[in-house]
């Protein structure tokens, strides 16, 4: 083979450049020693040589070509490394130290030759020896590889051609070679190389390595036979045989490699399986013609009258867009629609050339079919019996070389089903609207009740406070003033449940440490669930942490945490449990959230536990399983809505008599984390106030009256407007203002953060509070609040506005 040539040819070359060697050296020592024949061929060679002696390596002998190579003159005693410093790198000045230091001859290798640039050369530095075994000095010869290289390149090219067509063609190839074995002398063979090709023509993988008869058994001894005698005689065989271990019938070349005493032989062979399929089948066909064309004949006749009277109508057409054939529905539809009959033969172009307005939306899609193109298509056509709809099927026409010679058609009226599918639309919209009414009905129902009995307990309470107050009864208001304030508190709880469940309430997210809230809120879910229930915590180290609203946060802990307990009625084990969560993207789908990372919070309690239907209905508005009078039915529709809004999930996982899991997936808060101290606000109005300027903007008089009263009461100077323009005109002007407070939503076509961004283009450290009792996030910023705005969310105690504003104008004094 190529490979063992070309490694036999570089051996030869390694002992003659040894041989060579040995020879300068042999010549340097004749010519030191005065031969003068010798010292004569030194200086004549063409080969550059030198003699280096002593421990500082003084130039002895050098010859002429070693001159010219490296541009030297007369350099005898000098030191070599004071004369090659500047003609040669450093490493091959240090070799020529060690192999004198070692005694060791060394080869410098890839020597640039000074003004010739790529060209290269070896040199060999050969020690010699005095009596006594010490170096005396140093033999320098030159080695040209160039030669060596050329030679070497050649049969590298020479073995990538080689191995690109041994990988690349399509036949199987493979050598093998013949070995004694129990059945006797060279009775087996193993396969020493093998191409791709091999595996897809014989069907066996991973031949290299395998015995001829450890894979086919008992079909062996043919095998070994043919090629056996291949290779005594060293004549090539061609043959035809059917492997029967894989079932491949094989066209076979085989050839002797090399001489006999190599017992190799190459295979050469191609899987002419299917001709012989074909051959037997053509065989067949011939005997059994006559009865074949009877049956086909009969077979046509029949698929005839089958495709003539099928529902699809079938056109065929040529490149001329005349009719090849035609089924019997095809025709009477055409007929039908187009008012002619059609004939095989007839040009489409030319029978419908009177009805211009039919041609151009028939003649389209076969225009595209006889291109090449298979499709699908809905056209109407426009009738004396209305509008048709025609689902339109296009496919090539191929002759039996896979040539394109026309084009077929399957056509279904699908006029029926596009009117019954619309009529199914308007049936599904109309359920879809009952089914709104019907959840409408439920929650304005419920609404309705709890609000009819808090506005009662306000207007109530109102009332009688106006009585007592006209008596001049003063010394019992306290309670009917409590009593106005506990029901608006509620109501006030009841629109926040309300926004939360349709994912509508204002939220003011920030970065959020979950563990440290929980171990907050600890204490108080104790006391709240009673001794009764045991209630146990686990934080997860490392938690991440989460951008969320925490007091709503804190609420929707609470409401799961008196759920678990009412599922409880006789006690058991409440357990808060944190953890970070990675979703991919099948367990993304199953709980309809983005992939990710999340920040898990979850309540498992050992009670009672939910039905599949009652978890079906758990998130619903006024559900609840809760006797009458017991339950809003809003706690956890208030958790989903809030958790959903905040970019999360909640999910249920429960079995009846088995307890319940309910779990919050909260998004983690990747570019940051929670700070560690948190503002307090303050718990009275009394702090002083200086005279700064507040305005507010409200279209509701009565919130700016309220407002305006209590920030004067503290000693604020204060302007006031009822929609955005008018308050834009104030702050665009030269008034003094140090914080705005506004409404989000403000009629005149300009919402609060609008009238904010406004204002700072003139006032770019305006600080801005938010009131809002609905608004969407993204017309706050989703939550972001640029630095100097905050948000405070209606309804609200004047205390809590007053807190608000004071924190605000004095943290800069303060800071």
């Amino acid at each position: 083979m190529i490979s063992d040539d070309a490694e036999a040819l570089r051996q030869r070359l390694h002992a003659l450049e040894a041989e060579n060697s040995r020879l300068k050296a042999s010549l340097a020592i004749a010519a030191e020693a005065g031969d003068k024949p010798f010292q004569q061929i030194f200086q004549q060679a063409p080969a550059a040589m030198a003699v280096l002696r002593g421990a500082d390596l003084r130039f002895e002998h050098l010859n002429p070509a070693y001159q010219r190579l490296l541009g030297l003159g007369d350099v005898l005693g000098r030191p070599a490394r004071e004369v090659l410093a500047e003609r040669m790198p450093r490493r091959f000045i240090d070799l020529l130290e060690e192999a004198f230091r070692r005694g060791r001859a060394v080869r410098a290798r890839n020597f640039e030759v000074p003004g010739k640039p790529g060209q290269q050369l070896d040199f060999s530095y050969q020690p010699k020896f005095d009596a006594e075994g010490n170096v005396e000095c140093l033999f320098i010869q030159e080695i040209d590889i160039a030669e060596q290289r050329r030679v070497e390149h050649a049969f590298a090219q020479e073995r990538e051609r080689y191995e690109f067509l041994f990988n690349t063609m399509d036949e199987g190839f493979c050598v093998i070679e013949f070995f004694d074995g129990p059945h006797g002398p060279l009775s087996d063979y193993i396969h020493i190389e093998a191409n791709p090709a091999y595996a897809e023509h014989a069907g066996i993988r991973n031949v290299v390595g395998q015995k001829l008869r450890e894979m086919v058994g008992e079909e062996a001894d043919s095998w070994v036979e043919r090629y056996a005698h291949v290779l005594h005689t060293g004549q090539s065989i061609r043959f035809e045989q059917e492997l029967i271990a894989t079932g491949r019938h094989l066209e076979i070349s085989a050839f002797r490699v090399g001489p006999a005493s190599r017992k190799q032989v190459a295979v050469l062979f191609q899987d002419i399986t299917q001709r012989k399929q074909a051959e037997e089948s053509l065989r067949q066909l011939n005997e059994t013609l006559e009865a074949r064309v009877r049956d086909a004949n009969e077979a046509r006749r029949v698929l005839a009258g089958v495709v003539d009277g099928a529902d699809a109508l079938i056109f065929i057409m040529g490149f001329d867009y005349r009719w090849i054939a035609i089924n019997g529905s095809g025709m009477r539809e055409y007929e039908r629609v187009f008012g002619t009959r059609p004939q095989i033969g007839e040009s489409l172009k030319e029978a419908l050339a009177n009805q211009p307005q039919h041609l151009e939306s028939v003649l389209a899609p076969w225009q595209r079919a006889l291109a090449g193109e298979e499709f699908e298509v809905v056209v109407p056509l426009d009738t004396e019996y209305g509008t048709r709809h025609y689902e339109m099927h296009f496919s090539r026409l191929n002759d039996s070389e896979g040539r394109q010679i026309g084009a077929y058609q399957f056509v279904y009226d699908i006029t029926e089903r596009l009117q019954e599918q619309q009529r199914l639309h308007v049936v599904e919209d109309a359920l879809r609207q009952s089914q709104k009414m019907e959840a409408v009905g439920q929650l304005t129902g419920g609404i309705a009740h709890d609000f009819n009995n808090l506005l009662t307990s306000i207007s109530g309470s109102l009332e009688l406070l106006q009585m007592r107050l006209g008596q001049g009864r003063l010394g019992d208001l306290d309670r009917y003033v409590s009593a106005a304030q506990s029901a608006a508190r509620r109501a006030s709880s009841l629109t926040h449940r309300l926004l939360a469940f349709s994912r509508r309430q204002t939220l003011d997210p920030k970065p959020t440490n979950v563990n440290r809230l929980v171990s907050g809120m600890e204490e108080l879910v104790r006391r709240s669930v009673g001794p009764h229930i045991t209630t146990e915590v686990v934080l997860a180290a490392g938690l991440w942490s989460s951008f969320i609203d925490g007091p709503q946060l804190e609420n929707a802990l609470l409401n799961l945490c008196l759920n678990a307990r009412d599922a409880m009625p006789q006690g058991g084990r409440l357990t808060i449990e944190t953890g970070n969560k990675w979703i991919d993207d099948y367990a993304a789908r199953g709980r309809n959230v983005p992939p990710g990372q999340y920040v898990s919070l979850c309540v498992t309690d050992t009670g009672t536990g939910m039905s599949e239907e009652v978890i079906e209905h758990a998130f619903e508005p006024f559900f609840t399983t809760k006797p009458l009078g017991e339950g809003t039915g809003l706690g956890l529709s208030m958790v989903y809505g809030f958790v959903r809004q905040s970019g999360g999930q909640v999910c249920i996982y429960s079995e009846v008599g088995q307890g319940t899991t309910m779990c919050l997936y909260l998004p983690r808060l990747y570019d940051g984390d929670e700070a560690d101290i948190e503002p307090v606000e303050p718990e009275n109005g009394d702090q002083p106030a200086g005279r700064e300027t507040v305005m507010v903007v409200d279209d509701e008089p009565a919130i700016r009256m309220l407002v305006v009263e209590v920030l004067e009461g503290l000693g604020y100077t204060t302007v006031e407007a009822g929609d955005g323009p008018s308050g834009l005109k104030i702050l665009q002007s030269d008034a003094r203002v140090d914080l705005l407070v506004t409404d989000v939503g403000l009629p005149g076509g300009m919402n609060g953060r609008q009238l904010a961004d406004l204002a700072r283009v003139e006032r770019p450290e305006l600080k801005v509070l938010f009131i809002t009792g609905y608004a969407e996030n993204s017309v706050i910023g989703n939550g972001h609040l640029e630095p100097g705005m905050r948000l405070l969310t209606k309804p609200f105690t004047m205390q809590a506005i007053a807190n608000r504003i004071h924190e605000m104008i004095e943290g800069d004094k303060l800071g």
